[in-house]
């Protein structure tokens, strides 16, 4: 692909500094970008990088004095760069048409310009959108609906009655739709709650590999419009995530949490059964979230503490010891005070 810088600056909303029919044909980072190349710089840590790099253009938040070349002054050089960097992207590989080596029951039923590689399988009565991708060894149960444009990619299990949205991509090794985790204590052991619900996600949601969506033990459990979910993440039964959240690796979602807008999850945050997270609230990485949080409402630590709480608690750990020496003293020099009266 070969852009003019004026077309990347239509595209990111910018302003040039510098010549705009320099023509650009390609992505890369400040450290090794080349000729024909754009950069982005936003970290005033990589200053040296960005007056040394190679690239013919930057896209900068405001005019950087020690680059010569040309610059696009744009709002948010992040944004840009994820906007431009999705243009030069490779595509997505596409197996032209259905292989012959997939399984397709006579009740299903599939889109225009559907791409459908060998050894998927899609079951009774299902659904499959226009322009579809499925990789190898996708597993679609009976009457799943999978939406326009969808990506699913090697080894993705789809069970049962889910419904998935259109633009989705669901990364390797995803299990949507698997029994919610539910048993009662019975005299011959531990007797299976059966689940009988499933999962709907809806459009624009991306799911990173290895992550798991169990299915609702009734009713749905329910990933809203423009989810981002990473790798590894584990969403239990009758979860609901609202629209625009993000949930980052290793979180864990129990049974029935009501997630709000535009939330934010870090790494390695476990979310207790039936609390409910705020829009636009944040929960910072390795919490353990105990009780439910209000809109806008931060939370970091475990149990979880407003972030400037738990840093004032969590620097006095490593005191404590000598603060309890110091306590001890001053109790013995006390006792001694007492008995000299």
């Amino acid at each position: 692909m070969r852009l003019s810088l004026a077309e990347i600056a239509d595209l990111v909303k910018g302003e040039i500094i510098g010549d705009e029919q320099i023509d650009i044909t390609g992505v890369n980072s400040l450290d090794k970008a080349e000729k024909g190349d754009i950069s982005f710089f936003y970290d005033t840590r990589y200053s040296d990088q960005a007056g040394n790099t190679r690239a013919s253009a930057l896209v900068v938040s405001e005019k950087l004095q020690n680059f010569p070349g040309s610059q696009i002054i744009a709002p948010d050089p992040r944004l840009a760069y994820a906007l431009l960097a999705g243009l030069f992207a490779p595509p997505v590989p596409r197996f032209h048409g259905i292989s012959d080596k997939a399984f397709l029951h006579e009740t299903s039923s599939t889109g225009n310009n559907v791409s459908i590689y060998p050894m998927v399988y899609a079951g009774k009565d299902t659904v499959i959108g226009d322009n579809v991708i499925l990789f190898p060894g996708v597993f679609i149960g009976d009457r799943v609906k999978i939406g326009n444009n969808s990506v699913l990619y090697a080894n993705v299990s789809v069970m049962q009655d889910c419904l998935i949205g259109a633009n989705m991509v669901i990364h390797s090794g995803c299990v949507i739709g698997s029994d919610g985790f539910g048993y009662v204590p019975g005299e011959q052991g531990n007797v299976k709650i059966p689940q009988l619900g499933n999962v709907q996600i809806d459009d624009d949601v991306e799911i990173g590999a290895n992550s798991t969506i169990d299915r609702a033990a009734h009713g749905t459990t329910h990933i809203k419009k423009g989810v981002k979910i990473d790798n590894l993440v584990q969403i239990a039964h009758n979860v609901v995530v609202g629209e625009n959240s993000i949930l980052v690796a290793q979180a864990g979602i129990s049974g029935s949490v009501d997630i709000g807008k535009n939330v934010i999850i870090g790494g390695q945050v476990g979310i207790r059964d039936h609390v409910s997270i705020g829009d636009h609230a944040q929960v910072g990485s390795g919490s353990g979230v105990h009780k439910s949080l209000d809109e806008g409402e931060a939370a970091l630590g475990n149990p979880t503490l407003p972030p400037r709480l738990w840093l004032k608690t969590r620097a006095l750990i490593e005191r404590l010891p000598d603060m309890n020496k110091k306590i001890r003293e001053l109790e013995k020099r006390m006792k001694e005070t007492k008995k000299k009266e």
